[in-house]
């Protein structure tokens, strides 16, 4: 039986190795409180969004290979900074965005978030990807829907995961994956999608292959040629899957 977490498109696979391995020389730059105050617009930069809850601190840990890297919030939602990582160098970043969506947070925050999150999403012309992460047993909420449809006037790509996808069993995972695509399809959100487990770092090799992509990590001295690409089977380039330092935001 094939795992789940191989459904993402496998054109990323020639990425997976050197991405993983450039990623885990994540480190720690700077935090901006507002989106004016962000490091300068160059170079290439991948966000992570999602939230309170949805374990976006444990996705980036496990993908980094480093157990505190980002900090989870005691409290949810309380986070206003926005984190900025360096990935072998400064001009590669990952980016931790506050958490959203926290019930308790007052509601004149979360306009003043949601304008920071909007700017930054439309305005920042370094920002290559965005991964968005959604608790797979509650997908799509409201403000993720809101996230995509700002992604996608900002012409950005978006890569999602279902996290904590180890709550699920096999078959419900399956389900669960299909049932948020076709809901993307029905948005008119043109989405990657997979599943992800922090707690069993599944779904590790999928997400760095993505991010290798926009990152433009490239095998062979930093030069991928077309012929890597072609090597791969057929089915593997299919996009659509056959099967059914304040940085403690979560």
């Amino acid at each position: 039986m094939s795992t789940p977490f191989k459904d993402v498109a496998a054109e990323h696979a020639v990425f997976n190795t050197k991405a993983r391995q450039r990623i885990q020389q994540t480190e720690f730059m700077t935090s901006a409180p507002t989106f004016r105050l962000c490091p300068p617009d160059i170079g290439l930069e991948v966000a992570f969004a999602g939230r309170s809850n949805a374990g976006k601190s444990s996705a980036i840990n496990a993908l980094t290979n480093q157990r505190q890297l980002a900090r989870s919030s005691k409290t949810p939602g309380r986070t206003q900074m926005i984190n900025f990582f360096s990935i072998g160098d400064t001009n590669r970043r990952l980016v931790d965005l506050p958490g959203y969506g926290y019930a308790a947070v007052p509601l004149e925050m979360k306009k003043e978030w949601q304008v920071e999150l909007e700017e930054y999403l439309v305005s920042r012309s370094s920002l290559a990807g965005l991964v968005l992460m959604t608790d797979i047993r509650h997908p799509l909420k409201f403000f993720d829907e809101q996230m995509l449809h700002w992604a996608k006037d900002g012409e950005l790509p978006v890569h999602i995961l279902l996290t904590k996808a180890d709550k699920l069993k096999y078959g419900a995972s399956k389900n669960a994956l299909l049932n948020t695509r076709q809901a993307l399809k029905k948005l008119g959100l043109n989405c990657t999608i997979q599943l992800f487990s922090a707690l069993r770092k599944e779904g590790l090799d999928e997400l760095a292959g993505v991010m290798g992509k926009w990152y433009d990590y490239k095998l062979d001295d930093d030069k991928l040629v077309e012929s890597d690409l072609q090597s791969l089977p057929a089915t593997q380039l299919d996009a659509e899957p056959q099967d059914v330092k304040s940085q403690d935001s979560q």
